[in-house]
């Protein structure tokens, strides 16, 4: 049994919440509590929303390792170049950069998006058998349409439609053997085939790098789009990849998404409104500048 359970997320400020409610629900779904560890890999954090973050050690007693990205050489090179939009910023390609951040303690580690609810023992994930292979992870439940875009020709030159194609949301890492692919270089490779623009984002990089040399784990590990009929089924981990989000007021009342009151409670009521207001805030700001 291993002596800790790193769990690694990646995000920025207007995230921080969702952040928690991962957090707390893995916490919420395993004995070991205090064996969690929680890297968290971040660009600048208000106080109070550290803060937030923090509560999870005192009422579980995990452990938090910060690593702020902000000012971080690596991190700015690395990303200096790589697509970007308002919903996917550059903090996603923090992930390919596990091998760096982590410490060399760091043995295996599980990457989880911030858009996600943990509902079954996080431990059984982290010790699964990846085929010595250095990644585990769940088929994408859009494959192969990602990989090939429009007419499932657009990226014809850069994926085979008839290879397997993972979800980067979770990530089961052997780090030994990741550090030993060097993924940096892997990625400097696909820059300067000039495929950068036509991907999408840190996934299909992802699948690049570990084309053949990733486990096919259980799809009930990254339940994508996860809507309320997926209740029956008895999902490890929800991964609301839809429009339609938990965190949304109206989720709960019209049931758009699977465990909707079931994650206001795990984010916590209080955070749950804050988080509201926090979006409503911004999006009054990008549409009058004024407010700025």
């Amino acid at each position: 049994m291993a002596s800790s359970l790193d769990i690694v997320l990646a995000f920025d400020d207007n995230f921080w919440a969702p952040a928690y409610a991962v957090m707390r629900s893995i916490c919420l779904s395993t004995h070991r509590r205090q064996d969690l560890v929680f890297h968290l890999l971040h660009l600048p954090l208000l106080a109070e929303h550290k803060r937030d973050l923090e509560a999870i050690t005192g009422e579980f007693g995990a452990k938090i390792a910060w690593h702020p990205l902000d000012g971080m050489e690596l991190f700015d090179v690395f990303v200096a170049d790589m697509p970007a939009s308002a919903q996917w910023p550059k903090v996603v390609y923090a992930r390919l950069l596990l091998a760096d951040i982590l410490p060399e303690a760091v043995s295996r580690v599980l990457y989880l998006d911030c858009d996600m609810l943990v509902r079954a023992p996080i431990e059984r994930l982290l010790e699964a058998d990846l085929g010595g292979m250095p990644l585990g992870a769940v088929q994408d439940s859009l494959h192969p349409f990602i990989m090939g875009r429009r007419d499932m020709r657009q990226n014809s030159g850069i994926f085979d439609l008839a290879d397997p194609y993972f979800n980067s949301g979770m990530l089961v890492v052997d780090l030994a053997q990741w550090r030993a692919i060097d993924v940096k270089s892997e990625v400097a490779l696909i820059a300067g085939k000039g495929w950068l623009d036509r991907l999408y984002y840190d996934q299909d990089v992802l699948n690049l790098v570990f084309r053949n040399r990733w486990h096919k784990l259980d799809w009930r590990w990254n339940t994508m789009d996860a809507h309320p009929a997926h209740e029956a089924l008895d999902p490890h981990i929800l991964h609301f990849t839809g429009k339609n989000r938990p965190w949304a007021l109206w989720a709960g009342i019209l049931r758009t998404t699977a465990y909707a009151r079931w994650y206001r409670h795990v984010m916590t009521n209080d955070l749950f409104y804050r988080f509201a207001r926090h979006r409503w805030g911004r999006w009054w700001r990008k549409r009058l500048p004024f407010l700025r």
